[in-house]
């Protein structure tokens, strides 16, 4: 009906595939249907999750650097090692569907949602062709967007930094008011007041930045809960056989 953005029209086609197999491409002629074969003859040798990533990128130094802090991001929310090839051309099997069948939120990253189900991921080298007209949409800002949602939407890594930080800031401050108080009992004479001050100051604000994290802790988990990630997936099933008793 509108544009809800490539990876939330992607979601659409993989819940609507009616084969054992999913393969999903750009439009802009840069993915070579010819690879098509060998991203599916790596998918026999046992993976769950083939990325045809490109052999030589073809992007400005500015998109470089902001596809790096993407990739990194996507590494840190999909938890798998070859997080780093992901790449828009990819196959899968259609069973991974089953782990985010009842994902709703708006914010929709497939390779993460390919995650919940599979960790058996594997990359591919091939040829990407230049492509024939137009630019692309994901410029150095939408990148970085993608990144932040990606970071806030699928991870509590920035609850768990303003965790390591207020406690940091908090073990700071307590050593330095050691310091201080240490040299008051050493050398005697009055307390001096900057430095205790600091102290002071540096405990309680990494006091209150780790009662946050402690409270996004928890927020961090109804957010997952919200999402509904799946508490497991079943890959297959063992029927089994039950003979008859004799008489």
């Amino acid at each position: 009906m509108r544009n809800y953005g490539q990876h939330n029209a992607l979601l659409c086609g993989v819940r609507a595939a009616r084969f054992d197999r999913v393969v999903t491409m750009d439009d802009d002629l840069q993915h070579p249907p010819d690879e098509i074969p060998a991203l599916l003859a790596k998918l026999d040798e046992g993976y769950d999750v083939v990325y045809g990533t490109p052999i030589h990128q073809q992007h400005s130094l500015w998109r470089k650097l902001a596809s790096y802090f993407t990739r990194l991001a996507l590494q840190s929310a999909m938890g798998v090692e070859n997080a780093r090839q992901v790449s828009a051309f990819r196959a899968f099997r259609t069973q991974i569907r089953t782990a985010f069948e009842r994902y709703q939120s708006p914010f929709v990253i497939l390779d993460v949602l390919l995650a919940w189900g599979t960790t058996r991921f594997t990359s591919l080298p091939v040829h990407h062709d230049p492509r024939q007209s137009g630019v692309s949409n994901y410029t150095f800002r939408m990148l970085l967007i993608h990144a932040i949602n990606m970071v806030t939407g699928f991870t509590v890594l920035p609850l768990q930094l303003a965790s390591l930080m207020g406690f940091g800031f908090a073990v700071f401050g307590i050593l330095v008011l050691f310091y201080v108080i240490g040299r008051y009992l050493i050398q005697g004479g009055s307390v001096p007041g900057f430095p205790f001050l600091a102290s002071i100051v540096a405990i309680f604000s990494g006091v209150q930045l780790f009662a946050l994290g402690i409270i996004g802790e928890y927020l961090a988990r109804m957010h997952f809960r919200i999402m509904e990630k799946p508490t497991y997936v079943i890959r297959e099933t063992a029927e089994e056989e039950t003979d008859e008793p004799n008489e």
